[in-house]
Protein backbone atom coordinates (compact mmCIF):
# COMPACT_ATOMS: atom_id res chain seq x y z
CA UNK A 1 0.00 0.00 0.00
CA UNK A 2 1.37 3.43 -0.92
CA UNK A 3 2.21 5.83 1.87
CA UNK A 4 -0.67 8.20 0.99
CA UNK A 5 -3.08 5.27 0.93
CA UNK A 6 -1.94 4.20 4.40
CA UNK A 7 -2.36 7.73 5.73
CA UNK A 8 -5.80 8.02 4.13
CA UNK A 9 -6.97 4.78 5.77
CA UNK A 10 -5.52 5.81 9.13
CA UNK A 11 -7.28 9.19 8.94
CA UNK A 12 -10.59 7.62 7.91
CA UNK A 13 -10.56 4.93 10.60
CA UNK A 14 -9.44 7.42 13.26
CA UNK A 15 -12.30 9.81 12.44
CA UNK A 16 -14.86 7.04 12.42
CA UNK A 17 -13.64 5.69 15.79
CA UNK A 18 -12.72 8.84 17.73
CA UNK A 19 -14.97 11.51 16.18
CA UNK A 20 -18.05 9.63 15.02
CA UNK A 21 -18.00 7.19 17.93
CA UNK A 22 -18.32 4.02 15.87
CA UNK A 23 -17.27 0.71 17.38
CA UNK A 24 -14.47 -1.27 15.75
CA UNK A 25 -16.95 -3.93 14.57
CA UNK A 26 -19.05 -1.24 12.84
CA UNK A 27 -15.95 0.15 11.11
CA UNK A 28 -15.10 -3.36 9.89
CA UNK A 29 -18.55 -3.72 8.33
CA UNK A 30 -18.50 -0.30 6.67
CA UNK A 31 -14.99 -0.56 5.25
CA UNK A 32 -15.11 -4.33 4.70
CA UNK A 33 -11.80 -4.91 6.46
CA UNK A 34 -10.80 -7.34 9.21
CA UNK A 35 -11.03 -6.20 12.85
CA UNK A 36 -7.31 -6.85 13.34
CA UNK A 37 -6.68 -4.33 10.53
CA UNK A 38 -8.80 -1.68 12.26
CA UNK A 39 -7.01 -2.27 15.57
CA UNK A 40 -3.59 -2.10 13.90
CA UNK A 41 -4.49 1.07 11.97
CA UNK A 42 -5.73 2.83 15.12
CA UNK A 43 -2.46 2.07 16.93
CA UNK A 44 -0.44 3.33 13.95
CA UNK A 45 -2.55 6.49 13.84
CA UNK A 46 -1.38 7.26 17.38
CA UNK A 47 2.26 6.55 16.54
CA UNK A 48 2.05 8.78 13.44
CA UNK A 49 0.55 11.65 15.43
CA UNK A 50 -2.77 11.55 13.55
CA UNK A 51 -4.48 10.80 16.86
CA UNK A 52 -3.26 12.65 19.93
CA UNK A 53 -4.63 11.85 23.35
CA UNK A 54 -4.97 14.80 25.73
CA UNK A 55 -6.20 14.41 29.29
CA UNK A 56 -7.80 17.48 30.84
CA UNK A 57 -7.74 17.24 34.63
CA UNK A 58 -10.97 18.43 36.29
CA UNK A 59 -10.59 21.18 38.92
CA UNK A 60 -9.75 19.77 42.35
CA UNK A 61 -7.92 16.72 41.00
CA UNK A 62 -4.14 16.45 41.17
CA UNK A 63 -3.15 13.34 39.25
CA UNK A 64 0.21 14.90 38.32
CA UNK A 65 1.10 15.41 41.99
CA UNK A 66 -0.12 11.89 42.86
CA UNK A 67 2.09 10.41 40.13
CA UNK A 68 5.03 12.47 41.36
CA UNK A 69 4.59 11.14 44.91
CA UNK A 70 4.35 7.58 43.61
CA UNK A 71 7.52 7.98 41.54
CA UNK A 72 9.48 9.79 44.27
CA UNK A 73 8.62 7.43 47.14
CA UNK A 74 7.81 4.15 45.38
CA UNK A 75 4.17 4.19 46.45
CA UNK A 76 1.62 1.86 44.92
CA UNK A 77 -0.89 4.68 45.03
CA UNK A 78 -1.23 8.26 46.27
CA UNK A 79 -4.48 10.16 46.74
CA UNK A 80 -4.09 13.93 47.01
CA UNK A 81 -6.99 16.00 48.33
CA UNK A 82 -7.40 19.75 47.85
CA UNK A 83 -8.45 21.26 51.19
CA UNK A 84 -7.86 24.13 53.58
CA UNK A 85 -4.81 23.97 55.85
CA UNK A 86 -6.87 23.52 59.00
CA UNK A 87 -6.36 20.34 61.04
CA UNK A 88 -10.06 19.65 61.55
CA UNK A 89 -10.86 20.30 57.90
CA UNK A 90 -7.93 18.18 56.73
CA UNK A 91 -9.11 15.27 58.90
CA UNK A 92 -12.64 15.63 57.51
CA UNK A 93 -11.57 15.79 53.84
CA UNK A 94 -8.96 13.04 54.09
CA UNK A 95 -11.50 10.86 55.88
CA UNK A 96 -13.97 11.31 53.03
CA UNK A 97 -11.27 10.41 50.48
CA UNK A 98 -10.25 7.37 52.54
CA UNK A 99 -13.90 6.23 52.69
CA UNK A 100 -14.14 6.34 48.89
CA UNK A 101 -10.81 4.51 48.56
CA UNK A 102 -11.81 1.70 50.94
CA UNK A 103 -15.29 1.32 49.41
CA UNK A 104 -13.76 0.90 45.95
CA UNK A 105 -10.68 -1.21 46.71
CA UNK A 106 -11.76 -3.52 49.53
CA UNK A 107 -11.70 -7.13 48.41
CA UNK A 108 -13.57 -10.17 49.64
CA UNK A 109 -11.30 -11.98 52.06
CA UNK A 110 -9.44 -8.86 53.22
CA UNK A 111 -8.63 -8.77 56.93
CA UNK A 112 -8.56 -5.12 58.00
CA UNK A 113 -6.36 -3.80 60.75
CA UNK A 114 -7.19 -0.28 61.92
CA UNK A 115 -5.39 2.01 64.35
CA UNK A 116 -7.52 3.59 67.05
CA UNK A 117 -6.57 7.19 67.65
CA UNK A 118 -6.87 8.91 64.28
CA UNK A 119 -9.28 11.78 63.67
CA UNK A 120 -9.07 11.13 59.91
CA UNK A 121 -10.01 7.45 60.32
CA UNK A 122 -12.94 8.42 62.52
CA UNK A 123 -14.07 10.78 59.75
CA UNK A 124 -13.56 7.92 57.28
CA UNK A 125 -16.07 5.65 59.01
CA UNK A 126 -18.45 8.60 59.37
CA UNK A 127 -18.33 9.09 55.58
CA UNK A 128 -18.63 5.43 54.54
CA UNK A 129 -21.82 3.93 53.13
CA UNK A 130 -23.06 0.53 54.33
CA UNK A 131 -22.28 -2.41 52.06
CA UNK A 132 -22.91 -6.12 52.49
CA UNK A 133 -20.58 -7.15 49.66
CA UNK A 134 -17.89 -8.05 52.19
CA UNK A 135 -20.02 -9.86 54.77
CA UNK A 136 -17.84 -12.03 56.96
CA UNK A 137 -14.77 -9.79 56.70
CA UNK A 138 -12.84 -9.18 59.91
CA UNK A 139 -11.81 -5.80 61.34
CA UNK A 140 -9.06 -5.89 63.96
CA UNK A 141 -8.06 -3.07 66.28
CA UNK A 142 -4.25 -2.87 66.06
CA UNK A 143 -3.63 -0.21 68.72
CA UNK A 144 -4.95 -0.45 72.26
CA UNK A 145 -7.88 1.89 72.86
CA UNK A 146 -8.66 1.64 76.56
CA UNK A 147 -8.06 4.94 78.32
CA UNK A 148 -10.00 7.95 79.54
CA UNK A 149 -13.73 7.05 79.66
CA UNK A 150 -14.53 10.33 77.87
CA UNK A 151 -12.30 9.51 74.90
CA UNK A 152 -12.37 5.71 74.82
CA UNK A 153 -15.51 5.62 72.68
CA UNK A 154 -13.44 7.03 69.80
CA UNK A 155 -11.26 3.93 69.56
CA UNK A 156 -14.03 1.34 69.78
CA UNK A 157 -16.30 3.42 67.54
CA UNK A 158 -13.80 3.41 64.69
CA UNK A 159 -13.33 -0.37 64.79
CA UNK A 160 -16.92 -1.40 65.46
CA UNK A 161 -18.50 1.01 63.00
CA UNK A 162 -16.18 -0.04 60.19
CA UNK A 163 -17.07 -3.68 60.80
CA UNK A 164 -20.80 -2.85 60.92
CA UNK A 165 -20.58 -0.86 57.68
CA UNK A 166 -19.07 -3.75 55.72
CA UNK A 167 -20.97 -6.50 57.52
CA UNK A 168 -17.81 -7.77 59.15
CA UNK A 169 -16.72 -9.24 62.47
CA UNK A 170 -15.02 -7.04 65.07
CA UNK A 171 -11.96 -8.01 67.10
CA UNK A 172 -11.14 -5.34 69.68
CA UNK A 173 -7.83 -4.95 71.48
CA UNK A 174 -9.11 -4.46 75.06
CA UNK A 175 -6.02 -2.80 76.51
CA UNK A 176 -4.50 0.68 76.74
CA UNK A 177 -2.18 1.80 73.98
CA UNK A 178 0.38 2.80 76.61
CA UNK A 179 0.76 1.32 80.09
CA UNK A 180 2.82 2.46 83.05
CA UNK A 181 5.49 -0.25 82.97
CA UNK A 182 6.79 -3.24 81.09
CA UNK A 183 5.51 -5.49 83.88
CA UNK A 184 1.99 -4.07 83.46
CA UNK A 185 2.16 -4.73 79.72
CA UNK A 186 3.32 -8.31 80.31
CA UNK A 187 0.32 -8.94 82.57
CA UNK A 188 -2.13 -7.52 80.01
CA UNK A 189 -0.56 -9.53 77.20
CA UNK A 190 -1.59 -12.69 79.03
CA UNK A 191 -5.26 -11.71 78.95
CA UNK A 192 -7.21 -14.08 76.68
CA UNK A 193 -8.93 -11.35 74.67
CA UNK A 194 -5.81 -9.26 74.26
CA UNK A 195 -3.92 -12.34 73.14
CA UNK A 196 -6.69 -13.22 70.67
CA UNK A 197 -6.34 -9.82 68.96
CA UNK A 198 -2.51 -9.95 68.92
CA UNK A 199 -2.51 -13.43 67.38
CA UNK A 200 -4.61 -12.14 64.48
CA UNK A 201 -2.11 -9.41 63.51
CA UNK A 202 -0.21 -11.65 61.02
CA UNK A 203 -3.46 -12.29 59.13
CA UNK A 204 -4.05 -8.58 58.35
CA UNK A 205 -4.06 -7.89 54.59
CA UNK A 206 -5.15 -4.23 54.70
CA UNK A 207 -3.93 -1.87 57.42
CA UNK A 208 -5.54 1.56 57.81
CA UNK A 209 -3.29 3.77 59.92
CA UNK A 210 -2.94 7.33 61.03
CA UNK A 211 0.51 8.90 61.12
CA UNK A 212 1.33 10.89 64.23
CA UNK A 213 3.88 13.61 64.90
CA UNK A 214 5.97 13.28 68.05
CA UNK A 215 3.66 15.83 69.67
CA UNK A 216 0.39 13.88 70.20
CA UNK A 217 -2.87 14.91 68.57
CA UNK A 218 -5.71 16.29 70.66
CA UNK A 219 -7.63 12.98 70.43
CA UNK A 220 -4.65 10.94 71.53
CA UNK A 221 -3.68 13.32 74.34
CA UNK A 222 -7.23 13.33 75.72
CA UNK A 223 -7.32 9.53 75.73
CA UNK A 224 -4.34 9.16 78.04
CA UNK A 225 -2.71 6.82 75.52
CA UNK A 226 0.45 8.81 75.15
CA UNK A 227 3.74 9.54 76.83
CA UNK A 228 4.61 12.39 79.17
CA UNK A 229 6.24 15.61 77.83
CA UNK A 230 9.54 14.41 79.32
CA UNK A 231 9.26 11.09 77.50
CA UNK A 232 8.32 12.81 74.24
CA UNK A 233 11.43 14.97 74.61
CA UNK A 234 13.49 11.80 75.11
CA UNK A 235 12.09 10.32 71.90
CA UNK A 236 12.79 13.51 69.96
CA UNK A 237 16.33 13.50 71.31
CA UNK A 238 16.79 10.02 69.85
CA UNK A 239 15.71 11.33 66.44
CA UNK A 240 12.01 10.38 66.45
CA UNK A 241 9.89 12.36 63.97
CA UNK A 242 6.61 10.47 64.25
CA UNK A 243 4.76 7.26 65.01
CA UNK A 244 2.34 4.70 63.67
CA UNK A 245 0.41 2.85 66.37
CA UNK A 246 2.69 4.56 68.94
CA UNK A 247 5.75 2.86 67.42
CA UNK A 248 8.14 5.75 66.85
CA UNK A 249 10.51 6.10 63.89
CA UNK A 250 13.18 8.54 62.70
CA UNK A 251 13.50 10.57 59.49
CA UNK A 252 14.64 7.48 57.59
CA UNK A 253 11.69 5.42 58.83
CA UNK A 254 13.83 3.32 61.21
CA UNK A 255 12.23 2.41 64.51
CA UNK A 256 13.49 4.43 67.48
CA UNK A 257 13.98 1.83 70.18
CA UNK A 258 13.80 2.95 73.79
CA UNK A 259 12.42 1.40 76.95
CA UNK A 260 9.17 3.22 76.14
CA UNK A 261 8.51 0.71 73.37
CA UNK A 262 8.10 -1.99 76.00
CA UNK A 263 5.06 -0.15 77.38
CA UNK A 264 3.08 -0.07 74.12
CA UNK A 265 0.38 -2.55 73.12
CA UNK A 266 -0.06 -2.38 69.37
CA UNK A 267 1.12 -3.79 66.07
CA UNK A 268 4.91 -3.64 65.73
CA UNK A 269 6.48 -1.86 62.75
CA UNK A 270 8.06 -5.12 61.58
CA UNK A 271 4.57 -6.64 61.51
CA UNK A 272 3.22 -3.61 59.66
CA UNK A 273 5.88 -3.98 56.95
CA UNK A 274 4.66 -7.53 56.35
CA UNK A 275 1.10 -6.37 55.55
CA UNK A 276 0.36 -6.46 51.82
CA UNK A 277 -1.41 -3.08 51.70
CA UNK A 278 -0.82 -0.34 54.28
CA UNK A 279 -2.82 2.86 53.82
CA UNK A 280 -1.55 5.94 55.66
CA UNK A 281 -4.15 8.69 56.10
CA UNK A 282 -2.54 11.92 57.32
CA UNK A 283 -1.77 15.48 56.33
CA UNK A 284 -1.11 18.99 57.55
CA UNK A 285 2.04 20.98 58.21
CA UNK A 286 2.49 19.56 61.73
CA UNK A 287 2.75 16.01 60.40
CA UNK A 288 4.88 16.63 57.29
CA UNK A 289 8.16 15.36 58.77
CA UNK A 290 6.41 12.31 60.21
CA UNK A 291 4.82 11.49 56.84
CA UNK A 292 8.17 11.95 55.08
CA UNK A 293 9.79 9.53 57.55
CA UNK A 294 6.97 7.05 56.96
CA UNK A 295 7.55 7.20 53.21
CA UNK A 296 11.34 7.01 53.53
CA UNK A 297 11.00 3.85 55.60
CA UNK A 298 8.42 2.27 53.27
CA UNK A 299 6.05 1.90 56.21
CA UNK A 300 3.02 2.56 53.98
CA UNK A 301 2.49 1.82 50.29
CA UNK A 302 -0.65 3.93 49.86
CA UNK A 303 -0.81 7.54 51.06
CA UNK A 304 -3.91 9.74 51.35
CA UNK A 305 -2.86 13.32 52.10
CA UNK A 306 -3.66 16.96 51.36
CA UNK A 307 -2.26 18.97 48.45
CA UNK A 308 -0.15 21.37 50.51
CA UNK A 309 1.48 18.50 52.39
CA UNK A 310 2.07 16.59 49.13
CA UNK A 311 3.82 19.59 47.62
CA UNK A 312 6.01 19.98 50.71
CA UNK A 313 6.95 16.29 50.50
CA UNK A 314 7.97 16.72 46.86
CA UNK A 315 9.54 20.16 46.96
CA UNK A 316 11.59 19.78 50.11
CA UNK A 317 12.80 16.37 49.02
CA UNK A 318 14.27 18.04 45.91
CA UNK A 319 15.90 20.88 47.85
CA UNK A 320 13.60 23.59 46.49
CA UNK A 321 12.16 26.40 48.56
CA UNK A 322 8.51 26.38 49.61
CA UNK A 323 7.69 29.36 47.37
CA UNK A 324 7.96 27.13 44.28
CA UNK A 325 5.93 24.24 45.63
CA UNK A 326 3.52 23.89 42.71
CA UNK A 327 6.28 24.12 40.13
CA UNK A 328 8.40 21.67 42.08
CA UNK A 329 5.58 19.13 42.16
CA UNK A 330 5.05 19.44 38.41
CA UNK A 331 8.80 19.12 37.79
CA UNK A 332 8.92 16.02 39.99
CA UNK A 333 5.98 14.59 38.05
CA UNK A 334 7.78 15.13 34.74
CA UNK A 335 10.95 13.59 36.12
CA UNK A 336 9.02 10.56 37.39
CA UNK A 337 7.40 10.13 33.98
CA UNK A 338 10.80 10.21 32.26
CA UNK A 339 12.16 7.53 34.61
CA UNK A 340 9.24 5.14 34.12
Amino acid sequence: MARIDELRLMAKVARMYHTQGLRQTEICERLRVHQSTVSRVLKRAEREGIVRVAVSLPPGTHTDVEEALQARYGLDEAVVVDCLEDEAQIAHDLGAAAAFYVENTLKTGDVIGISSWSAALLQMVNAMRPSRRFKGARVIQILGGVGSPDAEVHATQVTRRLADLIGGVTTLLPAPGVVGSREARDVLMKDRFVREALELFPSVTLALVGIGATEPSRALASSGNTFSPHEIKLLAGRGAVGDICLRFFDAAGRQVLTELNDRVISMELVQLRAVRRVVGVAGGRRKTNAIRGTLAGKLVNVLITDLACAERLLVESHGVGPATAAGGARAASRKGAENR
